[in-house]
């Protein structure tokens, strides 16, 4: 069984919820995915960890007690790190022990994950030089200010930049929570986490993300041209040994190289392009299921309506009902 280990920094003034709610979201999708025989089998290890396991006051007063010291922590995988209550700087003088731990973590290659003025941590650490990221808007002019070397993204909720990613609110944080479960298991499974702790459907983490290089999230630049022609295209009748014709590759290197370079088959990058765009049609347009299912390439409602169940664990129709529970209306 493959396993995934994923720490909580825990810190003094530290905002509970920043840290609850991640770590809650990912124990409901390992209890789920024991449960559910289609999940890919994958156990998360979850601890906390901190300079001290010396019990202290988080900001709202709670009192919280770290599993493990930072000396002891070696092999995490994931680590996401608390935002702040109010100033930052008092707790980041303090933390000296917590960013050249987080500089050996970078090195070794663990994902790192910040909340709000927990970025601030990233920064401090000298490991967002150069690079893209967010924070709380609130903090924009003051973190532009200390940290002039970072490429601050305000119109941003999420950033990537490498294996490192800043959420600007607890959010955008259940967001990216979301996309680091569906990597670790898969879509059916963050939807159903998803939607166990937010009744109204959000917006995919790709629509909120800003990736460093954003044109060229890898390296292979035919890919990147195949990409832009699927989702141009993607209502059209799609035959996979005409498009890997089209750009003057044979069928088998034009699937191996496009699941190098994203992860995934042609059509699932397809199938999901599709699904995308009808969820947008769903929110916003009065198109009927069956308009929307011709605008994205299928002929055959019942086919569509069983991709989108597949892809989200809902119907269309109970996605949009869904969806526009959440709009006001005015008599």
């Amino acid at each position: 069984m493959s396993e995934t280990r994923i720490t909580f920094v825990l810190s003094e003034n530290m905002m509970a919820t920043g840290t609850a709610l991640p770590m809650e979201m990912l124990r409901t999708a390992a209890l789920a995915a024991r449960r559910q025989t289609h999940t890919r089998h994958h156990r998360l290890i979850l601890s906390s960890t901190a300079e001290t396991l010396t019990p202290f006051a988080s900001g709202n007063g709670w009192q919280w007690q770290a599993e493990q010291t930072l000396a002891q922590n070696h092999d995490s995988d994931i680590i996401y790190l608390p935002a702040l209550w109010r100033n930052p700087r008092p707790t980041l003088q303090r933390s000296q022990a917590l960013l050249d731990w987080l500089q050996a973590q970078h090195a070794r290659g663990a994902t790192l994950c910040a909340v709000s003025t927990g970025v601030c941590f990233l920064a401090e650490a000298g490991l967002l030089d150069g690079k893209a990221a967010t924070t709380h808007w609130h903090y924009f002019d003051q973190f532009e200010r200390d940290y002039p070397q970072v490429a601050l993204k305000r119109q941003h909720f999420i950033t990537q930049a490498g294996n490192i990613y800043c959420a600007a609110s607890v959010n955008s944080l259940a967001d990216l929570t979301v996309h680091f479960i569906q990597k670790l298991f898969d879509s059916t499974l963050a939807t159903h986490v998803e939607r166990h702790f937010s009744h109204e459907i959000r917006r995919p983490y790709e629509s909120l993300a800003f990736y460093d290089n954003l044109d060229h999230p890898h390296p292979d630049e035919l890919i990147v041209q195949v990409q832009s022609w699927l989702r141009e295209h993607y209502a059209r009748i799609i035959n996979i040994g005409e498009l890997a014709q089209r750009f003057g590759m044979s069928t088998r290197t034009f699937n191996r190289r496009f699941k190098e370079a994203t992860g995934c088959a042609p059509l699932e990058y397809l199938r999901q392009v599709r699904i995308n765009t009808a969820q947008d049609l769903l929110r916003s347009s009065n198109y009927s299921i069956t308009e929307i299912a011709a605008q994205v390439g299928y002929a055959d409602t019942a086919y569509f309506t069983e991709r989108f169940k597949q892809q989200l664990d809902i119907t269309p129709s109970d996605y949009r009902a869904t969806v526009r529970a959440k709009l006001f209306h005015t008599d």
